[in-house]
């Protein structure tokens, strides 16, 4: 059939606007993109949120299918070094940045979002200085959705009993605090040193109190030791607590989830803990609410002696990492995750403490406004040593406080246990 030049453009037309149809045709019958997704949201509203999420996200995109994983923090540690070690990474997941997520990248397990991480969705997040902890070696890997700071967690009616209207402000006061507590029958403080992490909290702090920055830069530069005054007087300090017996039975074998459950359900005075604490104690409160009103919040105290100021703050953001076989809509869900709307929700229902600009607005609990205005006005931010440090030194740090924890080790021995793990890392 011969056609004319009036019949070949008529033709070209139809094709031109039948194409985007079949195109569309094909994409809604095409085989749907697989997003593995990992993370820590164990407990509510967490848990609710994240499945939400994923229904919406799928809702608007149907060509992608998120899959989940959901694991509390030392199982979900555990089951990532394994997927690491077989080099299949899954496509997103929890981070915290710092030396464990710099040797996923230097093993090339990681993709490097840095195409995609700039312009608004770099600037909302507060540029490179934030987002700066998951960047290696001038490459972008994850984002933060959350920056918060460690401190106290305290039971104000117990407090209160025991004749502290105020919480401590020196180390001193926080020693005839936890006295009073024990003194009055009240467990004073809260820990489930069965996941190491926790207890290690304490010495980190104490060490930043006692040295500050100069002493963990001399360190970490190799110009100093972790074996340094600062670093030996922590673990005799955290003896010394250790002494009182101020935790409650069994915490050498007990989990997080323990610690938040007797905070939740009012049996204890206090806890160490991030700002997720209120959240974290509230799913694992019998009532599922937690202490409420009741619940109040205090900066690591002042040591008497130290260098530190209480302006320093030990802390970190919670993130999450793309790995290196993901397909790029999961760096789309990434910028979703961290978006200003899902990030306002997660604020508002006390999850975070946001990183997005704007969302900060819809922070309601005057406890995480003080996180926040902490974070905000911080002279030393020092990420927790077990994830700024390099995987093998962050898990010594653990099992050194652990020891110390259990008495089973001087502060001298623990100091240089870490020290050598160090030392070992950078030869």
């Amino acid at each position: 059939m011969k056609l004319n030049l009036r019949s070949l453009i008529l033709l070209s037309m139809v094709i031109l606007l039948v194409s985007p149809i079949f195109a569309g045709e094909k994409e809604k019958t095409g085989e749907k993109v697989i997003i593995t997704w990992w993370n820590l949201w164990t407990v509510e509203p967490s848990k609710s949120l994240g499945e939400q999420i994923v229904k919406d996200y799928m809702a608007a995109h149907p060509n992608v299918e998120i899959q989940p994983t959901v694991l509390e923090n030392e199982a979900f540690k555990q089951k990532v070094n394994t997927m690491m070690q077989s080099g299949n990474p899954p496509d997103v997941f929890q981070s915290w940045g710092g030396g464990v997520m710099n040797e996923f990248a230097e093993a090339g397990l990681l993709r490097d979002i840095s195409p995609e991480l700039k312009g608004e969705w770099l600037t909302s997040l507060g540029g490179e200085g934030l987002v700066g902890l998951y960047g290696y070696k001038e490459k972008f890997y994850g984002v933060p959705y959350d920056m918060g700071a460690v401190g106290f967690w305290y039971n104000k009616d117990l407090f209160k009993k025991v004749g502290y209207e105020k919480p401590p402000a020196t180390w001193t006061e926080l020693v005839d605090c936890i006295i009073k507590l024990k003194a009055a029958g009240v467990v004073p403080i809260a820990l489930g040193e069965g996941d190491k992490w926790p207890g290690h909290f304490w010495w980190v702090y104490l060490a930043v109190r006692l040295g500050g920055k100069e002493a963990f830069d001399l360190a970490y530069s190799r110009k100093g030791s972790f074996a340094d005054a600062p670093f030996v007087k922590a673990g005799e300090m955290l003896l010394e607590l250790v002494d009182l017996k101020p935790f409650q039975d069994g915490f050498l074998g007990q989990t997080y989830n323990d610690q938040a459950a007797l905070m939740g359900n009012g049996q204890a005075g206090m806890e160490l803990m991030g700002q997720w604490a209120p959240s974290v104690e509230a799913g694992n409160a019998t009532d599922g609410k937690g202490l409420g009103d009741n619940l109040g919040f205090f900066s690591f105290p002042m040591v008497e002696g130290g260098k530190g100021k209480i302006t320093d703050v030990m802390g970190g953001g919670n993130g999450f990492i793309v790995g290196k076989n993901a397909p790029d809509e999961a760096v789309d869900f990434l910028k979703y995750i961290t978006g200003l709307q899902i990030q306002t929700t997660l604020t508002e229902k006390g999850v975070i403490i946001p990183t997005i600009k704007g969302a900060e607005t819809a922070i309601k609990d005057p406890m995480m406004k003080m996180v926040h205005s902490m974070v905000s006005k911080a002279t030393y931010y020092q990420l927790y040593y077990d994830q700024y440090l390099a995987p093998a030194v962050g898990e010594t740090v653990k099992d050194a406080t652990q020891l110390l924890f259990a008495e089973q080790a001087t502060a001298k021995e623990a100091a240089d246990m870490i020290e050598k793990a160090m030392a070992d890392s950078v030869q």
